[in-house]
């Protein structure tokens, strides 16, 4: 009673993406195609099936994580899961060096923010979470949120710089 008939849709779809496969479960059962034919090497850059023969709908944007796992295979999906590892880890280290609470406090947000995109976005590509527009940082295609993450970038380089307690006297 409390949900639409198009959230029931979106969650029935969740659990089981071949009960629409052709419809709600499309997108879901791509992905997991595209991931899975890239192997250990993947098929190289720009020759994807499923990315280049548009099998794979937005590819570009909310997908961007299936291309790189059928193009450049499970090497090159852990090598970009671990650069947001360092890219995480290196906000962390800034937030805790950072002897200003607001400077802390911000660095944190902008690791949570990260975090839960990243999260969302693989976990979605991989069948593990629903099908959500978030995009994959630096990444997706998109103005909007490339510029938000770059003055993200730009907040902590300047918490890191002042990471030290300002006295006013």
């Amino acid at each position: 009673f409390v949900l639409k008939d198009y959230q029931k849709q979106r969650i029935l779809v969740f659990m089981n993406p071949d009960i629409d496969p052709f419809g709600s479960g499309y997108h879901i059962i791509q992905s997991k195609i595209a991931i899975g034919s890239g192997t250990i090497f993947g098929k190289g850059l720009f020759n994807g099936t499923q990315s280049q023969l548009n099998f794979l709908p937005e590819n570009h944007t909310d997908f961007i994580f299936s291309v790189i796992g059928e193009e450049l295979g499970f090497v090159g999906s852990i090598f970009v899961i671990f650069l947001y590892f360092l890219l995480l880890y290196r906000t962390l280290v800034i937030a805790k060096s950072s002897e200003d609470i607001f400077g802390s406090l911000l660095a944190c947000g902008i690791f949570s923010m990260w975090l839960f995109q990243v999260f969302i976005n693989v976990g979605m590509t991989l069948g593990i979470m629903p099908v959500t527009g978030i995009p994959l940082p630096f990444m997706s295609y998109g103005g909007s949120a490339l510029l938000m993450n770059l003055f993200c970038v730009g907040i902590l380089m300047n918490v890191y710089l002042r990471r030290k307690k300002m006295m006013f006297e």
